[in-house]
């Protein structure tokens, strides 16, 4: 049997910027109120359309949780480290605040976590995943904009929605190859 390779696949047109998702993962990973610290976000992208037939669509984001990381590649200290499934986590024990991982993630997706004393980041709630339960964001989420599973699952929801539907990833000049999916 393979082992997990853990995705998220986002449909953003099912967005509706409720902020729901946000605030989950703020309660659920202790993350302090206010715009300054976040794990995720939702991105109010430009209006389309003409008046009075205008529309907006909304682009929720996180980190990336890439295949090829170079906030990895550049951390002093391999404080930034990838589990088997490969979800990028931080061991705050070994961070040393040089904000390298900061300027190298190209999905600006990390913060200093005055809490923990380290460069902080999106876990995929990995802390909830050997309990069988998602992501906080996925969880919460009302309009189900987040699907989360697993790539090497082909019956999982994940593998199904990127099979039927085309999709596009993030930057994909960077060559990071991200483990989030964005459906079109």
């Amino acid at each position: 049997m393979s082992k997990k390779r853990y995705a998220i696949v986002l449909d953003t047109k099912k967005c509706l910027n409720c902020k729901a998702c946000t605030v989950a993962c703020k309660f659920e990973n202790g993350v302090p109120v206010g715009d300054e610290t976040y794990r995720i976000w939702v991105t109010a992208l430009p209006l389309q359309g003409e008046y009075p037939n205008l529309h907006q669509e909304y682009q929720p984001s996180q980190c990336q949780h890439c295949e090829n990381t170079p906030c990895a590649s550049v951390c002093p200290t391999h404080a930034t480290y990838k589990t088997e499934e490969g979800v990028v986590l931080v061991d705050y024990d070994k961070c040393i605040l040089c904000k390298a991982c900061m300027t190298a993630c190209p999905y600006d997706a990390r913060f200093v976590s005055e809490h923990h004393k380290a460069v902080e980041k999106c876990t995929m709630c990995y802390h909830r995943l050997g309990e069988g339960r998602e992501p906080a964001c996925v969880e919460t989420c009302p309009t189900k904009v987040r699907v989360f599973g697993d790539l090497n699952d082909p019956n999982s929801k994940v593998s199904k929605l990127l099979a039927s539907r085309g999709f596009y990833q993030l930057k994909p000049d960077r060559n990071t190859r991200p483990r989030l999916f964005y459906l079109k």
